[in-house]
């Protein structure tokens, strides 16, 4: 049993919309397959995986660093204990060999997506779902059933507040309950006219949480925080810079209602000093932590760990990213539900064919894997790539 190849491609997820720090005209991600000579219903098992929108591709990382440690391991040593499977624990490990701790930058991503691609040939050979897989092999109880919510409302050249609610009020019609917009990419005074429109739209049909992406310094997240506190928000999301922790602590003096971060951090010692340092509250605050750009799924278990050890529940995750690895770990380790992008991003975001939001959650259907083969635009890609 062996990984024969790993393939990388860069494609475009180019947009013209905008949030309040960056643009998405010249976006990219890396879609990789990861090719075993394992055969299940007379065909090679191959995995696949991707990063995460808001990062670019890493393909130079993939093909000059990370793909050749694992293609040059020697075969038993990325094998599970009885042989029987590929060990994603091991195989990170060769991935990680002779690299220095911290700094993390673009190389969490490029593990990240390798590390999916394995994740989703580990379930593959073992006939199952991701998220059964990890229930079993952490002794839970599968929950199929995930709550999603809808990440739109961006800047967009000629979006006017019409626009805005026709958005929303899509997503409302497609099942969703809380629906999130992007703040900070005008004024303060904009964004207010923009929030109550949408709330305007959905009445107390749904729940609505911002997103500042980061932008704001401690005077202006402060700012925001007093206009936003006139409104039931879901949450307040990315203040300010994700590693000033000074700054997200300062905000809970100013903001009682739930604040969100975490999906630009990128290791579980960022998330333990955003626990220590961050002033995050456990009853209230979400955790955005996105094993695609982090690591990976084996970083992900750590970073759970590091939650758990700091008395967060891990309901109180609900990772950025909109993909399917997310939901899957939803489902299979008690998370608080998943982000999804309903129009976005695609063929990378939204969910298998035939799965509907209904109240505000998905259910998670039987397909082999991650369930990329069950999203007819993605596999289609993926098969390319593959073959």
């Amino acid at each position: 049993m062996r990984i024969v190849d790993i393939r990388e491609v860069t494609k475009p997820i180019a947009s013209s919309i905008r949030n309040s720090y960056i643009d998405f005209s010249k976006m990219t991600t890396s879609l990789v397959a990861v090719v075993t000579d394992v055969i299940r219903d007379g065909r090679p098992v191959v995995g696949y995986g991707f990063n995460s929108n808001g990062r670019y591709g890493q393909g130079g990382l993939i093909r000059e660093r990370f793909r050749d440690r694992i293609i040059n391991a020697d075969p038993g040593s990325l094998l599970n204990e009885t042989e029987t499977n590929f060990d994603p624990h091991r195989i990170w490990d060769a991935m990680m060999s002779n690299e220095k701790p911290g700094g993390h930058g673009e190389r969490s991503v490029a593990v990240g997506t390798i590390d999916m691609a394995i994740w989703d040939a580990v379930a593959k050979i073992e006939g199952k779902p991701l998220f059964r897989h990890l229930a079993d092999i952490h002794g839970r109880e599968a929950n199929p059933r995930v709550f999603v919510y809808a990440a739109g409302g961006y800047y967009f050249p000629g979006k006017d507040h019409s626009s805005l609610r026709a958005e929303m009020r899509s997503y409302l019609d497609r099942g969703y309950n809380v629906v999130k917009m992007k703040i900070g990419g005008v004024t303060i005074d904009e964004d207010r006219a923009r929030i109550e429109a949408v709330l305007d739209e959905i009445g107390n049909e749904a729940q609505l949480a911002v997103d500042a992406n980061g932008r704001f310094d401690l005077e202006t997240g402060i700012g925001y925080a007093k206009m936003l506190r006139e409104y039931p928000l879901f949450w307040y999301e990315e203040i300010g810079d994700p590693l000033d922790y000074a700054l997200q602590a300062a905000m809970a003096e100013f903001y009682d209602a739930p604040m969100a971060t975490g999906e630009n951090l990128f290791s579980h010692q960022d998330a333990r000093n955003l626990l220590r340092y961050g002033g995050m509250r456990p009853d209230r605050d979400y955790l955005q932590f996105d094993c695609a750009l982090s690591y990976g799924l084996v970083e992900y278990l750590r970073t759970l760990d590091v939650i758990k050890a700091a008395g967060w529940s891990s309901r109180r995750c609900i990772p950025h990213g909109g993909h399917q690895m997310s939901l899957n770990i939803a489902a299979g380790l008690d998370l608080g539900g998943n982000e999804s992008y309903p129009d976005l991003f695609q063929p990378y975001g939204g969910f298998p064919d035939g799965v509907h939001v209904e109240d505000g959650h998905i259910t998670m259907p039987d397909l082999p894997g991650i369930g990329f083969e069950g999203k007819s635009d993605l596999a289609s890609v993926m098969k390319e790539l593959a073959e």
